[in-house]
């Protein structure tokens, strides 16, 4: 039975709080075979009065985002066309590929890029993973697609995979796999 014991400077919200211990909790599922309720974790507050780290009293650091939360607010403004909102979502070095294109950086060569392939895409998510990487969060969403070719023909059930990475925040990349290709040559 794993037991996990973390101090931490006092002023997070419970929802960041629960969000580090719900991550502590699957980082020891990761590496021992324990079933959920098996893994208890205590999160013991510290005042910001009651530590110091060389000699001076420090405060907590904001807690990051939830990256999936990130990631699924920039693919809901994207599907609104509301470019500006995604724009805020994406770091100054960000980048993307998707299927048949090379490395992109901004949101008008992507909708350049897409204008001939399709009119508008709809996203059905089956599945949102999150990870810390070594840099950064990995976040990947799963599902399928939906939308409109350029003749006003609809598509739907074609699968699709993500993969973004989150710093800061901020999506610094994105990486696309899907069908499209595939049913479109079908039809």
């Amino acid at each position: 039975m794993p037991s996990v014991h973390v101090h931490l400077m006092a002023g997070y919200t419970p929802a960041d709080k629960t969000r580090l211990m719900k991550a502590l909790s699957e980082a020891v599922r990761f590496v021992v075979p324990a079933a959920p309720e098996a893994v208890s974790v205590f999160l013991n507050e510290v005042p910001a009065s009651d530590y110091m780290r060389g000699g001076t009293h420090r405060t907590p650091a904001p807690a990051l985002q939830d990256p999936a939360a990130v990631v699924l607010e920039y693919l809901k403004a994207m599907e609104a066309r509301d470019l500006n909102k995604a724009q805020a979502h994406l770091g100054a070095d960000f980048r993307m590929v998707f299927p048949g294109t090379g490395e992109m950086e901004t949101i008008a060569e992507l909708i350049d890029w897409a204008k001939p392939r399709y009119r508008f895409v709809n996203k059905t998510y089956q599945g949102v993973e999150a990870f810390q990487g070594e840099t950064g969060a990995i976040v990947y969403t799963r599902g399928t697609l939906s939308g409109e070719w350029p003749d006003s023909s609809h598509f739907s059930g074609i699968r699709f995979i993500d993969r973004f990475e989150v710093t800061d925040n901020k999506i610094t990349r994105q990486d696309v796999w899907n069908d499209i290709a595939e049913t479109k040559g079908k039809a």
